[in-house]
């Protein structure tokens, strides 16, 4: 079977409505959880056909409170980046993706954004990427992805949405599968919050379908191109 190693960086974000397209699928994912004590981050690819690096709430990477496995966890990306096997980036993690890959990170405030993202290549996730979707961002600081890598979607103001790296690593600005009891527990877990949390968290209830229904296609094309299906 095909096993994810997840880093997960706060108590309130997992793979939230991706957690069932990975499990009809057979592809097993394992939580590693820095922030608990005693928990290590891998040194190696050893025993994982993938990464993924999830958000990290208010926490940064060049502003606001620094992750604090920020060093660890890039040489890991870097380390599955040389062996090509498939990085996936969330939010915050998307920006740490860009920056193992070469590219960079941009300063930006703590923000919780809802958007329609406008797809910029057809054959996007093996044509499956809708030609526009929904998209809820919860994080601090942006992803520069490097000159090499493919923008697959902007979102209103021209940023990039969905970037790829190589043939099967993938940055997402927002989180593909983020449930509004996310946000909720981010807002528990931290102190710091983003301004218009009401408003926003209204109308992320109104988007919720809309995001669960793109994701479906977004699955399909992400484990095609990501060669996460495992062999039958």
């Amino acid at each position: 079977m095909t096993t994810l190693c997840v880093l997960q960086h706060t108590e309130g974000e997992f793979l939230g409505l991706m957690e069932d397209h990975f499990e009809s699928r057979a592809i097993r994912f394992s939580y590693v959880r820095p922030f608990v004590p005693g928990a290590a981050i891998p040194t190696a690819v050893v025993g994982y056909d993938g990464l993924v690096l999830l958000g990290a709430g208010p926490r940064g990477i060049v502003s606001g409170d620094l992750l604090p496995s920020l060093g660890p966890e890039l040489r890991l990306a870097r380390a599955f980046l040389a062996a090509r096997l498939p990085v996936i980036g969330i939010g915050l993690g998307s920006a740490l993706l860009a920056v193992a890959a070469g590219g960079g990170a941009a300063p930006e405030p703590l923000r919780f954004q809802l958007g329609m993202a406008r797809r910029t290549d057809p054959l996007a996730l093996a044509g499956h990427l809708p030609p526009h979707y929904p998209f809820a961002l919860y994080m601090r600081d942006r992803a520069l992805p490097p000159p090499t890598a493919r923008v697959l979607a902007e979102d209103e103001a021209g940023a990039p949405a969905l970037f790829q790296i190589g043939e099967n690593s993938f940055g997402f600005a927002g989180h593909p599968g983020m449930k509004r009891a996310m946000v909720e527990d981010l807002v528990m877990e931290f102190e710091e919050t983003p301004p218009d949390l009401a408003a926003g968290l209204a109308a992320f209830a109104v988007r919720q379908r809309a995001i669960a229904e793109a994701l479906r296609e977004i699955m399909v094309g992400l484990v095609k191109r990501a060669g996460l299906m495992p062999p039958a």
